[in-house]
Parts: structure tokens; C-alpha cells; sequence
């Protein structure tokens, strides 16, 4: 680990020394921010936010804590939430004005939802396992027994967890007599109604999954709205493994992602994805990417678990392990069908004497481009 006095903003003859004060475990965490890499050029934004410095909302068994625009002005097309349950903990009876796509990162948890056609979905998840719940559709999550913690993203920057649509503030928020015509009994049956939202609160845990089934109303089933890790199958590249999931095999999404498993040393490809942009979630190890746009634009940044990235659709970037453990990054695009436009491979589809005039390579750097998909690299 630097100290202070190693870790300083100098490259060679440019920069100088900070004697502070400063943050020297932010600079630590962040050395190609505090001293960029001569390739970094203007005025790109930021692309970086961590989780920990988001405001955490406690409630009774959990809490919450989200990053959207507000926190990362770049990220307009999604926002994300990281959530624990406890024991039996539930995430009230919801629906949204956006799509949601859930990750489950700890443990294991029931989900249920009721789609436009009546139909009924119910299912455990653990560690692993995805779920995608469309706008409009009702739904909750609910921990078993030992807790669950999950990742959130909306296909919305300017989404907001506090402002998510609740069965109990919807029922507070109707005359009592409506309430009672609406189910045909007396107001007096609805005396306890909650006056305010209940959010997250603690439940039992419930009863097996083929118990609940067994007494919910018979009606066609729903599509499915989850998938298993198990039913997932990665890619395995030199330096790593990628995994999709989109449309193809998931067909209720309308949110694409890639989760991306990285080697010490191993390198997610330049690439770029022309329809979509990508907001990352890092689970673990140590990262960095250099995002380029357009007028000679780059920014270098680092990351570690529990920080959120954020590229724009179109430009190039690359993530790179640069630590001694691996890497796993969760990237989520806001279409459904996962897209992307490796450079190496756009190189070596292009004729050759068009790409060596443009970039003067020599023959071993002709002989590396590869039309097909590399993925990650070491």
C-alpha cells in the first residue's frame, strides 16, 4: 500500500507534490484519478460513485440506498439500489413506473408477482439468480431464513426507491367508503389500515414454496418473470468468462446485462455498445476503465466492490483487473438485447490496406487483429 508520500500527483516532469490536506485513502483507492495516465485528454464527466457514500435509509430488519442522478448526474438512462432484508424482512407490495431488474448478491429470497393477465408467479432466489419485473407489474420480495441482500436497476436515471408506488398508501389514500364499495363489505373491516407506508418491515418466514403455491387461486401461469444462475451459460475467454443475459434467453426483459469475471491482469476488450447504455455494479476485486468520446475526450477511473460505473452508449472503454484477486462486474444496458462493437474485431473485418494506412501497423500488429470475438484477453 503508498504512503502519502509516495502516492503523489506526478507523472515524470508534470504535476506536483500535494502536502495536503488531503484524503490520501481516497487518493489510494483512486491512483488514476489523483495522477491520470498521459492518454487521459478534456472533459469527460464523472463516471464513478460508490454505494457507501450514498445515504443509507434504515428500517425495521433493513435498509436501503440507491444512486441515480442525482448522484451521478451522467447516469440518466438508469438508476441503481442496493438492498439487505433480514429474517422474514419484506419489501412491501409495489409496482413501478419503470422496469426493474433485480441481482440477488446474498442469500435467499421469495419473490412474487401477479401480471396484466392474472396470472401468478412465485419463486426462490438465491445468490446468483435475476429477476426482471416490468412497469406496472405488482409484485414484493420477501428474505427467507437467513436474510438476502440485492442489487436494483431501473431503466430510469431520474428513478427514486422513495417514490415507488405502495399497497399501503394506496389504501391510505382512498376515501374509506370507495375502499369499502371497491370490496363489498363494511368500512368497519378496514379500521386498521395502515396510515403511512410500511416500505420494509418484518413477517415470519414463510412457509415452503409448494405450500404457498398449493392455496393460491388456480389461474394460467405467468411468464416467467425470473431466472436461475443455474440456467445460465457463461463464455469462457483466455482471461476470464462473460454471461449474457437478454432477450434470448430471458424473454421478459426488457433490460439487457453482461456479467463479466476477470483474471488478474485480464482485460474486458475495447468495445463500445451502439444502443445502449451500461451501468456497472463491481462485486469484488480492484478495476479500472478509460472511457473516450468524441474530440480526442478520455478519462481513466478506478473501482473496487461496492462502486458503481457508468459509460454512455457509444463509447469506448475497456475494463482492466489491475489487482491480485478477480474481478466480477455486473453491466446492465437499457435494451433488451445485448449489443456490442469490439474494436479488435472491427479492425480485422476492415480491409487491410484501409487499416494499416490509417493506423501505420506493423506486421505483428496486422497479424493480431481478430475477426472473431475475443471478449476478454489477458
Amino acid at each position: 500500500m503508498p504512503t502519502s508520500a509516495d502516492l503523489q500527483p506526478i507523472r515524470g516532469a508534470y504535476g506536483a507534490s500535494d502536502p495536503g490536506p488531503r484524503n490520501v485513502e481516497l487518493d489510494r483507492q483512486n491512483p488514476d484519478i489523483l495522477r491520470p495516465p498521459p492518454t487521459d485528454n478534456g472533459s469527460i464527466p464523472n463516471l464513478k460513485f460508490s454505494f457507501g457514500l450514498a445515504h443509507n435509509r434504515l428500517e425495521a430488519g433493513g435498509w436501503a440506498r440507491e444512486v441515480t442522478v442525482r448522484e451521478l448526474p451522467a447516469a440518466k438512462g438508469m438508476a441503481g439500489v442496493d438492498m439487505r432484508l433480514g429474517r422474514g424482512v419484506v419489501r412491501e407490495l409495489h409496482w413501478h413506473k419503470e422496469a426493474e431488474w433485480g441481482y440477488v448478491l446474498e442469500g435467499h429470497c421469495r419473490v412474487t408477482a401477479v401480471d396484466p393477465d392474472r396470472g401468478v408467479y412465485v419463486d426462490d432466489l438465491e445468490a446468483g439468480d435475476i429477476w426482471l419485473f416490468p412497469s406496472g407489474t405488482p409484485h414484493s420480495i420477501q428474505a427467507l431464513a437467513e436474510g438476502c441482500e440485492f442489487l436494483l436497476v431501473f431503466d430510469d436515471g431520474n428513478f427514486s426507491e422513495n417514490e415507488t408506488l405502495l399497497v399501503t398508501e394506496l389504501m391510505a389514500h382512498m376515501p374509506i367508503e370507495v375502499v369499502a364499495k371497491n370490496f363489498g363489505v363494511a368500512a368497519q373491516h378496514f379500521s386498521n389500515l395502515p396510515a403511512k407506508e410500511k416500505y420494509i418491515f418484518p413477517l415470519p418466514v414463510p412457509p415452503p414454496l409448494h405450500d404457498v403455491l398449493a392455496r393460491l387461486p388456480k389461474t394460467r401461469p405467468a411468464m416467467p418473470f425470473t431466472i436461475h444462475r443455474g440456467d445460465l451459460r457463461p463464455t469462457q475467454w483466455d482471461g476470464g468468462r462473460t454471461t449474457v443475459i437478454d432477450v434470448r434467453n430471458f424473454p421478459v426483459t426488457n433490460m439487457a446485462a453482461l456479467i463479466i469475471d476477470l483474471e488478474p491482469g485480464a482485460l474486458r476488450e475495447i468495445h463500445w455498445h451502439p444502443d445502449a447504455d451500461e451501468w456497472q455494479y463491481y462485486i469484488q476485486g480492484e478495476a479500472r476503465m478509460t472511457v473516450f468520446d468524441a474530440t480526442s475526450k478520455a478519462r481513466t477511473f478506478n473501482y473496487r466492490a461496492g462502486d458503481v460505473g457508468y459509460v454512455p452508449k457509444t463509447l469506448a472503454h475497456y475494463i482492466e483487473n489491475i489487482g491480485t484477486t478477480p474481478v466480477r462486474v455486473l453491466n446492465v444496458f437499457n435494451t433488451p438485447r445485448f449489443k456490442d462493437v469490439p474494436l479488435n474485431q472491427w479492425l480485422a473485418l476492415t480491409p487491410p490496406d484501409l487499416v494499416r494506412g490509417h493506423l501505420e501497423l506493423d506486421d505483428v500488429a496486422m497479424a493480431a487483429l481478430d475477426p472473431n470475438p475475443r471478449g476478454v484477453v489477458r
